[in-house]
């Protein structure tokens, strides 16, 4: 599974296409351009996985749900529907129709990444969720313990 790490910005043509950014494609060396995309069930934007990292997210699933429960069946589907695209020969990603609704009036788009995925937004909403977030210091701190309070410390010297 790649780790991968940046946060881009991206021109979109009329036709829903971007370049990929050198500097993500460089984290994905043993990668075969293939990825994955699906619309994320938690924020306004979608999510491109490596085909690798998305199937193994797919066999976790399956691992942890039950195909017989309506319940787990229904959330197995929706976090595994997504589409198989491909880089094209000018390292250019073109966004499905199914999804293309999330970023149709983007002319930029962010790519920025998660570690384990990329999310990629319209611009606009990007800029929006960043100015409505809370303080992420007590969130850390909330969630991560008194190891996130070091590290917020550390990071302001």
């Amino acid at each position: 599974m790649a780790l991968i790490l940046g946060k881009e910005y991206c021109k979109v043509d009329s036709n829903g296409r971007f370049k990929f950014p050198i500097a993500l494609k460089r984290q994905l060396t043993n990668e075969d351009g293939r990825f994955v995309i699906r619309q994320s069930i938690y924020a306004e934007c979608l999510e491109l996985w490596t085909y690798d990292s998305f199937r193994e997210e797919v066999e976790k699933l399956q691992e942890k749900l039950n195909p017989y429960s309506r319940e787990e069946r229904e959330l197995l589907r929706k976090l595994t529907e997504g589409n198989v695209i491909e880089l094209d020969s000018n390292d250019r990603l073109l966004v499905p129709p199914e999804q293309k609704s999330v970023i149709s009036k983007a002319k930029e788009v962010v790519l920025q990444s998660t570690g384990k995925w990329i999310e990629l937004w319209d611009r606009e909403a990007y800029d929006r969720m960043n100015q409505a977030t809370s303080d992420y210091a007590l969130r850390a701190e909330a969630l991560l313990g008194a190891d996130a309070v070091k590290i917020a410390a550390d990071g302001k010297q």
